[in-house]
């Protein structure tokens, strides 16, 4: 194996940083105190980040900074001011997930690099082209595809100056990412927004099967897969672990190194994994890597497997086993970590001193030398000083005028810790001008050769929320048997297309040629040849419009000149997010996000000529899973999923944890399984609180089981929907009271 695969490790918090340094890591991702995936993390903060950066930098370490969650617009100015500072650091990257933020660093932050987060669940191909027009220069691959589908996903990453890079050790999780709302419905706590509470990790009442924790999936491991990854073309592999300790962090990285430097210089991989039983895990799968998705991915034993493994791995005898059992592995443990702080211990981010010594006389340039630990440079004006005259613009070089004009060092990775007046004449000027430009000279040489960028406003849209639309409903259908509907109503008919469309592609096609009134909704999930098939369809029917979950899909239909509207997977919450969308794809409107609240919607400005939707009533997704999700509840007879397994298999069943909410597991024929909430989404509301601002609200019509029943039939309830838009007397009352139980919580509390 001779390609270079860059090494990157987790910080989430300064030991972690130093233990990934001193491991070996290529580079590092850590997250402020806000605005990332990870806010249960320790973190850094800004101060820390800067001496951050100067340590990584020295041990030859890239660093990249995690602004990977969905912003609502209150968050915009903050974020703004976060970016004005981060612009003038050496940081190496940042990695997002809401494309506002992917909006404002194309637009004003061209010097920062944009790394597409994992939550943006990349997964084909015209992903990758939609993501490398936003500006992107790297691709988190989404976790569950195997290497026979990230080969030619590299390759097209390539073709667009992309690199991409996967997860190869840690937690999996159980959906699909970026499209779990489990966390958010159930407690609260969105993992869009960084707060995921791992629902899925907890305790349910007992499955048929008599599993406790049917969702929890062990841990991953690609430790032995590297060289196929690296045959595949990929660029970076990615260890997760933000939550994890600074010696499970050492520990999983020096791993990785090794095998990556065996591999390299010996073509051979390292044969034990060892070390990486040693500290934290939930046991390891390389399942998704190697396309084998199976019940072997599940684990009953959703805590730390590490002890188990050390008792089991140091049984010298029958006697010892319980000695082993109850101390040894955790003195095992404590030594280890004893010996990784030792490692550590010496390495600080404390800035760079600087010593600055001011030079000259009349008639000579102002000649400014500065000194560090490591390095020396002078800088000298163009003009000449002079005698100051009570005439002159020039200021009066003192030590304070120096300190002041030069503050800007000090927010640097460097601070000025002497400053030396002695080798200049007393009583000189100099131009203003000459000592802005020296000032510029320094910065841009302790900035690694980078001008100081001065720092932006927030971009302002017009407020458009009262322009006077008038909303129409549409409606969701996944059925032909619903197609009567076309009919009976005036509403828009979306049907839902199947994760599985490389079998039912042309079906498909004579389906919505034959109704061309139909619009498709392209689901969020479409890996390798179903993906194909969707852009087949989108030629083949040329339908007036769409609505996508898939930015792919997107990206297709702008180059095709087929209108289309954002679905509500994507995630939009801002209107930074919705300037993009139109800006570069000519998306004609998009889905509001159903996490925000009431305060949060009322904020977003659309773009002018923009479409604004939302979802009124459906059933409430959760997660969507690539993983057989009946293997740990029902069971099932096959021990791997193939092919078969989506585009046939029809299952529901029910999980309920301990608080007795209970979650709805679904599969039906061509796609992925999915965990729908016990209650459906009804929001009655919103239809009085922003008559103008939608220019449609959707209606869920899909027949997904939950706990939510009415007993009015579709037509029926699609008329009460209806009467309910026109302002009927009691249409909300109606509303409510047919269909039971109902949830809208999110509405009021927003994300």
């Amino acid at each position: 194996m001779k390609r270079k695969i860059e090494l990157l490790a987790p910080g989430g918090d300064l030991d972690s940083i130093k233990a990934a340094i001193v491991a070996g890591a290529d580079a590092i991702y850590c997250g402020l105190d806000k605005f990332n995936a990870r806010l249960r993390a320790t973190n850094i903060t800004f101060d820390d980040l800067v001496g951050i950066l100067a340590l990584a930098h020295r041990h030859g370490c890239r660093v990249f900074l995690t602004l990977n969650i969905m912003m609502v617009e209150s968050d915009i100015p903050v974020v703004v001011d976060i970016l004005n500072q981060l612009v003038n650091t050496r940081l190496d990257g940042v990695i997002v997930q809401d494309l506002g933020v992917f909006y404002l660093l194309s637009q004003y932050f061209k010097g920062l690099k944009i790394h597409a987060s994992t939550q943006l669940t990349t997964h084909n191909e015209g992903q990758i082209k939609f993501l490398s027009k936003l500006g992107a220069t790297r691709v988190n691959l989404s976790r569950e595809l195997n290497i026979r589908e990230i080969k030619p996903l590299t390759l097209a990453g390539h073709k667009e100056n992309i690199s991409t890079e996967v997860f190869v050790h840690g937690s999996y999780c159980i959906s699909f990412s970026g499209i779990c709302y489990m966390s958010s419905v159930h407690g609260g706590n969105s993992g869009n927004r960084g707060r995921c509470s791992q629902p899925c990790r907890d305790r349910y009442v007992s499955t048929q099967e008599g599993h406790d924790f049917p969702l929890n999936l062990k841990d991953n491991s690609a430790y032995f897969d590297l060289k196929s990854l690296a045959d595949a073309g990929v660029d970076a592999i990615k260890i997760e672990g933000r939550m994890k300790a600074f010696h499970y962090v050492y520990t999983v990285t020096n791993s990785y190194r090794k095998q990556l430097q065996s591999l390299n210089h010996r073509n051979q991989p390292v044969d034990d994994c060892g070390d990486l039983y040693r500290v934290f895990n939930r046991g390891f799968s390389n399942s998704f890597m190697v396309g084998a998705i199976g019940r072997n991915m599940f684990s009953d034993h959703p805590r730390n497997h590490s002890a188990t493994h050390l008792c089991e791995g140091n049984r010298n005898s029958k006697d010892k086993i319980t000695k082993v059992a109850t101390t040894e592995p955790y003195d095992i443990i404590a030594d280890h970590k004893a010996v990784v702080r030792g490692k550590i211990e010496h390495l600080g981010i404390a800035k760079v001193p600087l010593t600055v010594r001011i030079a000259g006389k009349s008639g000579t340039p102002l000649k400014v030398s500065v000194y560090s630990p490591d390095t020396s440079f002078v800088v000298s004006s163009e003009s000449c000083l002079a005698i100051q005259r009570r005439a002159c613009t020039g200021l009066q070089l003192t030590t304070e005028m120096f300190l002041e004009r030069l503050k800007a060092v000090n927010e640097t990775e460097y601070y000025i810790d002497h400053l030396e007046l002695e080798d200049l004449e007393p009583g000189l000027h100099l131009p203003l001008r000459e000592l802005k430009l020296i000032k510029k000279r320094l910065l841009f040489i302790l900035n690694g050769s980078r001008d100081h960028i001065k720092p932006i406003d927030l971009p302002v849209f017009a407020n458009l929320n009262n322009a006077k639309t008038k909303p129409t409903l549409s409606l969701l259908i996944a059925s032909t048997k619903d197609l009567y509907l076309c009919n009976e109503t005036c509403a828009d008919i979306l049907f839902q297309l199947p994760n599985d469309l490389k079998r039912e592609c042309l079906a498909l096609v004579a389906l919505l040629t034959r109704n061309q009134g139909l619009i498709p909704w392209f689901p969020s999930i479409l890996i390798g040849e179903d993906y194909a098939a969707a852009v087949r369809l989108l030629h083949q029917v040329q339908p007036r419009r769409i609505v996508t979950n898939n930015t792919g899909i997107a990206y297709e239909a702008w180059k095709e000149k087929i209108p289309w509207i954002a679905g509500p997977y994507l995630n939009t919450a801002n209107s930074l997010s919705l300037a993009s969308l139109k800006e570069n794809f000519e998306c004609s409107g998009a889905f509001v996000s159903n996490e925000l609240s009431k305060l949060q919607i009322k904020r977003i400005n659309p773009p002018e000529d923009f479409k604004l939707y939302y979802s009124i009533y459906h059933p409430t997704l959760l997660l969507t899973s690539r993983q057989c999700l009946f293997y740990q509840v029902t069971g099932c007879e096959k021990d791997t999923m193939d092919d078969a397994c989506i585009s046939h298999c029809e299952k529901s069943s029910i999980i309920t944890n301990l608080k007795r909410v209970s979650f709805f597991i679904k599969k039906t024929k061509g796609n992925y399984s999915s965990i729908y909430y016990q209650t459906n989404f009804l929001n009655t509301e919103i239809v009085t609180d922003f008559p103008f601002l939608f220019s449609s609200f959707l209606i869920d019509l899909r027949d997904i089981e939950t706990k939510t029943k009415t007993e009015l039939d579709k037509s029926n309830l699609v008329q009460l929907f209806e009467n309910h838009l026109g302002g009927h007397a009691n249409s909300s009352r109606d509303l409510n009271r047919c269909i039971l139980p109902t949830t809208n919580t999110l509405y009021k509390k927003g994300i």
